[in-house]
């Protein structure tokens, strides 16, 4: 089980697509592979139940920070409430759901996302979401039927156990490979609601910032955050916080482990990969020998890259040359499949080497409501136990995440931001009124009881 959370939670889906490019050049060698059919890849049934709406802006790979804006409202779709046996098998199967969904603007671009980086402070406000609206978040999560404090339970024994955190307790030179941070930046002319604070700190080691969002500083604040939690990896996530910004969640991971086996640099390779793009140069990583764990089926090879201190990265090569396809139509029962169908075998992997950066702007936003999260909703603002003076909606989901790989191991980082703002009010509709023939006009004074006096009537039927 640990090594399946470490795999799927805190890194897994940064890496099935990474032959989103094309079809990689992987050789099986000697490997006889089980050719035993597989059932046909059939999506959950959470999958098959929410809404297809398209997202209208693609992901971009681009350096320049994110300007956060405030937009008009959206509407939520409902979320299906499938039981899981766990919140863990729920957020797993959530990655694999987000991942569908941000695909869908993807085009051929390579690919890269963390669905936990998500989904934690996605939790975290399920105990600040009112009870209308909380059903619906629990069922996008994969935690439909779970109270807050299951949820919150097995969230806090997630962070543990992915973090080594009884290992660090009595090893103090113990280095973990993941660390994982969570903050709110709450603006410092409003309260946090203290029982929210007190579970954010409890069960996901989230820390408090009061900022000034009107200041430019706020900006430097969260960027600054951003970027010692991911030893500088992810920076300038944000440009500027719109006005009515009151609140801001936060969630980093940064991972780097070396392979617990290890390419030989002197046999790295150069060859063809043929891209969806078209042919393009490569360098290759050779990994041979006996005792690999393989498996085969009609529509896919699939081998774990193991890590030295537990989890791994899952390699998925299509034999019809489509990743997104593939990626796009997992689940998390195929996965687990793929898991206890492999075999040990002899054989070789040739994998390139790679190195991918997704900044996901309003695509992530839109895969949310497209999974039935109803944080969006600018008119019943959703969030009534988030702060003190007033409710609140999310008006921007951001995340900026990165993934290398190389002969020695991987290096993987995001940083998601959920961005909460004041306004409860849909944007007053504009018009235009020229009074260019006759009109009306009531003349009124305002009494001490609240009410009104009409004082004058009259009609202009000539100026």
């Amino acid at each position: 089980m640990k090594h399946i959370i470490a795999l799927l939670l805190a890194g897994l889906l940064l890496l099935v697509c990474a032959a989103c490019g094309g079809e990689p050049s992987i050789q099986p060698g000697s490997v006889t592979a089980q050719e035993a059919s597989m059932k046909d890849k059939v999506e959950t049934a959470a999958t098959k139940a929410r809404s297809t709406s398209p997202a209208t802006t693609s992901t971009a790979t681009t350096d320049h920070p994110t300007t956060v804006t405030t937009k008009a409202p959206i509407q939520v779709i409902a979320a299906p409430a499938v039981k899981f046996d766990s919140p863990t098998a729920g957020a797993n199967d959530f990655a694999f759901r987000l991942s569908k969904a941000l695909l869908q603007t993807n085009g051929k671009k390579n690919f890269v996302s963390s669905p936990y980086s998500v989904w934690l402070p996605l939790a975290a406000l399920v105990n600040a979401t009112d009870a209308a609206h909380k059903p619906a978040l629990l069922g996008a999560l994969g935690a439909a039927g779970f109270s807050e404090k299951e949820l919150n339970d097995a969230a806090a024994q997630m962070l543990s156990t992915l973090t080594n955190e009884r290992t660090r307790e009595y090893d103090k030179s113990y280095h973990n490979p993941l660390r994982i941070a969570n903050a709110i930046f709450v603006d410092k002319k409003v309260t946090l609601n203290q029982n929210f604070k007190k579970i954010f700190a409890d069960s996901y080691k989230g820390s408090v910032q009061s900022v000034d969002f009107a200041s430019p500083n706020a900006v430097k604040t969260v960027n600054n955050w951003a970027s010692k939690n991911t030893d500088g990896l992810i920076k300038n996530i944000i440009q500027e916080f719109d006005p009515d910004t009151i609140a801001a969640i936060a969630n980093a991971i940064y991972f780097s482990d070396r392979w617990n086996w290890e390419f030989n640099p002197e046999q790295i390779k150069k060859d063809v990969f043929h891209g969806v793009n078209g042919d393009t140069d490569a360098y290759f990583m050779l990994r041979e020998g006996n005792n690999q764990t393989y498996y085969e089926d009609d529509k896919l090879q699939a081998t774990p890259l193991t890590f030295a201190t537990g989890g791994g990265l899952y390699i998925l090569l299509p034999k019809d040359g489509d990743a997104t396809a593939l990626l796009s139509s997992m689940t998390l029962a195929c996965f687990d499949e793929i898991r206890m169908d492999s075999i040990h075998a002899t054989g070789k992997l040739l994998l390139p080497r790679f190195s991918i950066e997704n900044h996901h702007i309003g695509n992530l936003k839109d895969a949310l409501i497209e999974l039935g999260v109803p944080l969006f909703d600018e008119k019943l603002v959703p969030l009534s136990g988030l702060i003190e003076e007033r409710h609140l909606f999310v008006s921007e989901a951001i995340q900026k995440v990165v993934i290398e790989t190389a002969e020695k191991g991987a290096t993987a980082a995001a940083v998601t931001v959920l961005v909460m703002s004041r306004s409860g009010w849909p944007v007053p509709p504009s018009f235009e009124m020229v009074c260019n023939k006759p009109f009306v006009f009531i003349l009124y004074g305002v009494t001490h009881d609240g009410g009104y006096q009409i004082l004058f009537t009259g009609i202009v039927n000539q100026p």
